[in-house]
């Protein structure tokens, strides 16, 4: 089944609150649909203090080849939350399928559901250690629906 607008719609990112955005405004690139749409939503939102893609680089070892490697996360955050207090927060943008162990397992599904859940893991760690919150967003969080 395919993933509406997951992987077909990639470019340049310019926001128009380029105070908010930590990091290059002029170099934001977003690689679908999904984190396109969380883009302009941290761009308009007034809660959203500050944010940025893809410029925190946690190291995580992987399970495929127990060797270690650089995670890139989709987004750091820092907003004003309901209650008025200011949080930052890690988010990744991943299919609802991949964040579930594959139902129909083969090599590269498998290794790829390991390597996320190591990424994640990590994430998690990292975000605990500063008190920052780590979310991995899907398409039903986002509100978009699946094509046939």
């Amino acid at each position: 089944m395919k993933w509406k607008g997951r992987s077909s719609n990639k470019g340049k990112f310019k926001p128009y609150n380029t105070s908010k955005y930590k990091g290059d405004p002029t170099g934001i690139v977003y690689r679908s649909s999904w984190e396109l749409k969380l883009m302009i939503f941290f761009d308009k939102n007034p809660a959203i203090l500050e944010w940025n893609s893809e410029e925190i680089i946690i190291p995580y070892i992987s399970p495929i080849d127990n060797k270690r490697h650089r995670y890139f996360p989709d987004f750091w955050v820092k907003r004003k939350n309901k209650e008025g207090i200011i949080e930052e927060i890690i988010v990744e943008i991943k299919p609802k399928e991949q964040m579930m162990p594959p139902i129909n397992p083969n090599k590269k599904n498998v290794a790829e559901y390991l390597r996320n859940q190591s990424k994640w893991t990590a994430a998690k760690n990292y975000c605990e250690n500063k008190q920052w919150k780590f979310f991995v967003l899907n398409e039903e969080n986002l509100g978009i629906r699946r094509s046939n």
